[in-house]
């Protein structure tokens, strides 16, 4: 029987378009200037360091269970170099995060899952950038902690604990979201439920990213309530991720795009 990911796989393989069938001007200029964008790779060369470090740590952790769990382990003891391999985000997609970062000039972001710290080291390359992250296991945020400190990142507060409890105290204090990357509890409920609790703080020109929205079927039916959501009017598709905007002229679209 062909298993999930394959069949969603294929579904985005069969309706993905390029910058060819985009009608609308906001689409065009955001294919052809983000996703199409060949930037100075260089500029990422010591996250990328970094990033050959974890996969090659052989230290092993102890973690609570926060989250979603893998598929890849059944015991709460991992080694690093095991928990990098199997989910830091590929740099394909670290580096198109900063790309849209750049391109909609966030200034702050949220991120829920701070993981290893690769894709916050990413968005953090944008120096005017303020970044809350969030991560409910302590021993993978003293790992995403040593990224940082390597890295000398100034502009990134690290939130440790129990999502659902520091999230809703830390937007108290932020006025507004620019930009908000999900990538924390791959279920349904959570996932709506951090995407109800964002949306408060977002305004007409906020981005929200989500992580992994074909992963399951969940976070698939997870994906399509977000894009009935009154507050959402354009959605993108690129498979391993899904970018929602909230700006009411681009209308009430839904695309998927070959990335």
């Amino acid at each position: 029987m062909i298993n999930h990911q394959v069949k969603s796989y294929i579904r985005y393989w069969l309706e993905a378009v390029d910058h060819h069938s985009l009608h609308s001007p906001f689409l065009f200029d955001f294919y052809t200037k983000v996703l199409l964008l060949k930037n100075d790779r260089r500029q990422f060369d010591s996250i990328e360091r970094v990033r050959q470090q974890l996969v090659t740590d052989t230290r092993s952790i102890a973690l609570q269970g926060f989250g979603a769990g893998s598929k890849h382990f059944e015991d709460s003891n991992r080694a690093v170099k095991a928990i990098a391999r199997t989910s830091l985000t590929p740099k394909k997609f670290s580096t198109l995060y900063w790309s849209i970062a750049d391109y909609f000039d966030a200034k702050a972001i949220v991120e829920l899952g701070t993981a290893l710290g690769i894709n916050t080291a990413y968005l953090a390359k944008k120096l005017a950038t303020r970044i809350s992250t969030f991560e409910g296991e302590p021993e993978i945020a003293n790992i995403a902690r040593a990224t940082f400190s390597e890295l000398n990142l100034t502009n990134v507060e690290l939130i440790e604990g129990d999502i659902d409890k520091t999230l809703p105290l830390r937007l108290n204090t932020i006025e507004k979201i620019d930009l908000a990357f999900l990538d924390a509890n791959h279920q349904l409920a959570p996932t709506l439920h951090y995407f109800d609790t964002i949306v408060k703080k977002i305004h007409s020109k906020s981005v929200v990213i989500l992580d992994d929205i074909h992963q399951s079927k969940g976070m698939e039916d997870a994906w399509k309530t977000i894009q009935s959501h009154p507050l959402v009017y354009c959605t993108l598709d690129l498979y391993r991720c899904g970018i929602v905007f909230f700006d009411p002229s681009l209308n009430k679209q839904h695309v998927v795009l070959q990335f």
